[in-house]
């Protein structure tokens, strides 16, 4: 500052030089000498401020660029001082909410955790875990469709299957999440397991294996139970014995905020659904007009429903058999209901803050957003909640009989185990039915808010083609409703939302938040190859879209072979679901033959698998001679199996096989892409 007065005066001074005479030289000696010195200090002055500059970029360069830093786990840990990172495989959010709660578990046991998403990592630095002292990696590997990675696992499942690391020294353990009534069971949690070992690394405990099917939280806690004392026994540590509830995120109330820059559903950017831009996928749903509502069944007290989204202008592109994700809302009557149990203002601004300052996890959910906004668009509030939630919320029971039973629940104890089946699964119980049967449960509000799981998408086969239906993708669903044992009425949340979407609602259209999940349920590339296809009820849904191709394929003068169609609903005149599409494609020839199984229509309950049985001899020759593709879609648990037992028996009957080389057979067409499963339980 001072410098700047100094020119300014010398400024003022050369500006205003003194009358000079003619005869005199424009500059004297001494004023050259002055102008030579001015010169000088300015350059003097601009090199040594200028000197320090590069001092600081140097060391910026030795600093990770950003994103090295992100995705090193490894630096992470050690500059947080973890000792354990527990990786997620997770489609639903349960394998990420099953290694949050193991994270925290380290803690107790006198341990550092964290939970990391591989996809935001560099998996290939697992080898340099050894440079942390007792490290460990847990996995929490959930396994999707056919034996498939989850979405978020595939780049780790691709690095595996590649890599020549040397593991050894890194010690690792896998709880594997899957259901039993599908083909590959727990295939992804297998995979890591065998190959971590193949790879060098140490297995400190056997593999965990939690089916859905049965009690998927009874399997876990029982596993986590024996696994926390081998942990300790291992690396020589005792437990802290500190049950104590451990918080995870801070509650901030924002008194005086901008409304613009809260969140009111989005799931990424803010404001994403006021202005849409794509791609669109599961952190930026299009928001598609629906254009058609109706019912598909004729009678009886189910709801059936057929909807039609339009997706004009989204750039969004499909296949048939690929599925569509939605993001539902939770009823209003139900979140209201829990503010008022709760007594809170719904309407309160919030942020949940990570006391981990440096996990990549900021918040539970978007925020800053209001309670409404969370319970409403974020949080699973009509799940049956898992027993660290019960266990979590425990303290804020003010009888103490309360208390020790919602403890007892979280327990691994048979009386425990037994009392959580029968009292929250079995009695269907969510989150508001515990707080209304427990009157003296009053939790506060945002640790609930933490503790409940995300509201996830829900998957849809795709019952169009964009063959014929380029710019629509259209749903087939059934409405989801049941009493449960306490007499409560329960909605599925997917099902009843969509139900409500009539294409104009006063109004203005209605919209739903929705992305595509490509599929490996797929036509044969050869359309001259016949196509078998065996979809009950709403598992007819893929098969429309491949009806609709077939007839497009036909219409182009291509060569199209046998198209087949196996389904079965209760009764013709109730729910016969898309009979006139149907009837006309069998018409028009672009069906070669349509079967249906009316199960209730008469005395003895005929299914699709016995029009199967009763066709043998002509679908055999379509498998073993015309090199047929079969497709299944519906029910994993009963349907599936006995379709594929029939498929077993016309292998014996028809090939000459015993039933081991029937399975074998059968799994090979698998193997092949000629058996492809697109299930559900």
């Amino acid at each position: 500052m001072a410098l700047q007065v100094k020119m300014s005066d010398m400024e003022s001074e050369v500006s205003s030089p003194p009358e000079l005479e003619e005869d005199e030289p424009l500059l004297s000696n001494l004023d050259l000498l002055l102008f030579s010195l001015i010169i000088g200090l300015l350059v003097y002055w601009f090199m040594s401020r200028k000197k320090p500059e590069p001092i600081p970029e140097f060391k910026r360069l030795e600093t990770p660029a950003p994103s090295a830093t992100e995705t090193s786990f490894i630096e992470k840990m050690k500059k947080t001082g973890k000792n354990i990172v527990v990786f997620y495989g997770s489609q639903t959010g349960t394998g990420e909410e099953f290694a949050n709660r193991l994270s925290k578990d380290a803690q107790r046991y006198g341990m550092k955790g964290m939970a990391a998403d591989p996809e935001e990592y560099d998996m290939s630095e697992l080898s340099r875990l050894t440079e942390i002292d007792n490290s460990l990696a847990i996995f929490c590997m959930a396994t999707y469709g056919e034996g498939d990675p989850t979405d978020n696992a595939q780049d780790f499942y691709d690095w595996l299957q590649e890599t020549d690391a040397e593991l050894e020294g890194v010690n690792f353990t896998v709880f594997a999440l899957g259901n039993k009534t599908y083909e590959h069971y727990n295939a992804m949690g297998k995979y890591v397991d065998k190959r971590m070992v193949e790879l060098g690394a140490k297995r400190i405990f056997d593999l965990g294996q939690g089916d859905d099917d049965g009690n998927l939280e009874e399997d876990f806690v029982s596993w986590r139970e024996q696994f926390w004392p081998a942990v300790c026994e291992h690396f020589g540590v005792e437990a802290s014995g500190d049950d104590a509830s451990i918080r995870q995120y801070q509650l901030v109330e924002h008194t005086d905020i901008n409304m613009n820059k809260v969140y009111t559903g989005e799931l990424g950017r803010l404001k994403s659904f006021e202005t849409q831009k794509p791609p669109f996928d599961s952190k930026n749903p299009f928001l598609a007009p629906v254009t058609v509502n109706r019912k598909l069944n004729k009678a009886g007290e189910r709801h059936l429903m057929h909807l039609e989204l339009d997706i004009t202008g989204s750039k969004i592109r499909y296949e048939s058999g690929d599925h569509v994700a939605v993001f539902p809302t939770n009823d209003l009557a139900l979140v209201n209901k829990l503010g008022e149990v709760l007594g809170v203002d719904l309407d309160t601004v919030i942020s949940l803050n990570n006391l981990d300052e440096e996990s990549n996890k900021k918040h539970p959910f978007p925020c800053p957003t209001t309670y409404r906004t969370a319970l409403t668009h974020y949080l699973d509030i009509t799940s049956q909640p898992r027993t660290n939630v019960l266990y979590e919320l425990a303290q804020y029971a003010s009888d103490p009989k309360d208390q020790e039973n919602m403890r007892k629940m979280a327990s691994s104890s048979p009386e425990g185990k037994a009392l959580y089946q029968s009292w929250v699964l079995d009695s269907s119980r969510n989150i508001l039915a515990i707080l209304e049967d427990l009157s003296s449960l009053k939790p506060p509000v945002d640790h609930m808010c933490e503790l409940l799981p995300r509201l996830q998408a829900r998957y849809y086969s795709i019952a169009s083609s964009s063959k014929v239906h380029p710019n629509s993708i259209h749903i087939c669903a059934v409405v989801v409703e049941y009493q449960s044992k306490t007499g409560r009425f329960n909605k599925g949340v997917a099902t009843n939302w969509l139900k409500g979407k009539q294409p104009t609602d006063n109004g203005h259209k209605s919209t739903v938040p929705m992305f595509i999940r490509k599929s490996q349920f797929r036509l044969p590339f050869k359309a001259s190859n016949p196509v078998l296809m065996v979809g009950p009820g709403t598992g007819i849904a893929p098969f429309m879209g491949f009806i609709q191709e077939r007839g497009w394929l036909k219409g182009q003068g291509k060569e199209v072979g046998e198209t087949v169609m196996y389904f079965g609903c209760r009764h013709r005149n109730e729910d016969y679901l898309y009979q006139e599409e149907l009837e006309e494609a069998e018409r028009t020839g672009v069906l070669t033959q349509l079967n249906v199984a009316f199960s209730r229509d008469q005395e003895n309950k005929v299914y699709v698998q016995h029009l199967l049985r009763k066709n043998k001899e002509e679908l055999w020759r379509q498998i073993h001679t015309d090199n047929a593709h079969i497709y299944i879609c519906g029910d994993a648990r009963n349907m599936a199996r006995d379709v594929q037992t029939a498929f077993y028996e016309m292998a014996e009957e028809l090939g000459g096989m015993t039933r081991t080389q029937a399975t074998d057979y059968v799994k090979k067409l698998m193997t092949k892409g000629r058996y492809s499963q697109d299930v559900w339980s």
